[in-house]
């Protein structure tokens, strides 16, 4: 199975769960988002990578349009259902790869991304797509897991990610991102930055994670060096602290 279908099958089987996941659903980025577009009056907006659509609903009061574009056709479906339910009429849904966005040149104002890039296949050609399809001026906003800037550290919550979800490629730095969209031909710079608490149990029921692989995980925070277990703050239960990041590029 290639890394793409992996990703489709990963989400598309999981997208009512990622609908209700109050890890999704909430938080002071989606805010944030929305006040950025707010400022923008009568946007087109690109969300890619949507998932089950949490940031196209925190936008589509204040854009024009939001096109909600993802690899998984379950969770377009999901989004779809939604956006109907919470009376959201200009969010349309497209599905695809990050790599190769089915749209014109200079067809959007705006391109978010919330907790999808660290899956996608091809960064540096991805964010070539969104330069391609943004006006010119246009402005970006990614959220995303962020890696950790000691390798210790980083090495144990990629392998977490990985083992927990076998769709996960990387959670990238905040220099890693800043020098990807440099290459891309943005100015980025880190707005953002947070921790996110997780309830383990229901982190990895969100991802039908199966047992092995839970055991594997448990096994790995019980293990891991102190000063790991103390960075993530790991709970007896084996919950845990992920950092977040915002950027902001154009």
């Amino acid at each position: 199975m290639k890394h793409h279908d992996q990703v489709a099958d990963a989400f598309g089987s999981t997208a009512a769960a990622y609908l209700t996941s109050q890890t999704h659903a909430s938080g002071a980025d989606l805010r944030t988002l929305a006040d950025a577009i707010a400022a923008t009056p009568g946007v087109t907006v690109l969300d890619m990578g949507c998932g089950a659509g949490h940031a196209s609903f925190a936008v589509a009061p204040h854009a024009k349009e939001v096109v909600a574009y993802d690899i998984a056709p379950q969770m377009l479906a999901t989004v779809e259902g939604a956006a109907k339910e919470r009376g959201l009429a200009n969010i349309r849904t497209q599905q695809g790869a990050a790599e190769t966005l089915p749209f014109a040149a200079h067809a959007f104002d705006w391109v978010i991304s919330r907790m999808s890039a660290h899956h996608w296949h091809d960064v540096p050609l991805a964010l070539a797509e969104v330069r391609r399809v943004l006006k010119p001026g246009g402005k970006v906003l990614f959220i995303d897991i962020a890696g950790i800037d000691h390798p210790l550290l980083d090495t144990h919550i990629q392998a977490i990610e990985l083992l927990r979800d076998g769709s996960h490629i990387r959670d990238y730095r905040a220099d890693e991102w800043i020098a990807l969209f440099a290459a891309a031909g943005f100015k980025a710079s880190i707005r953002e930055r947070w921790r996110i608490d997780l309830e383990f149990k229901s982190w990895v029921a969100r991802m039908r994670t199966p047992e092995p692989r839970i055991v594997a995980i448990r096994s790995l925070w019980d293990h891991a060096p102190d000063e790991v277990r103390q960075y993530f703050d790991v709970q007896a239960d084996h919950s845990f602290k992920l950092d977040a990041l915002m950027i902001d590029a154009h």
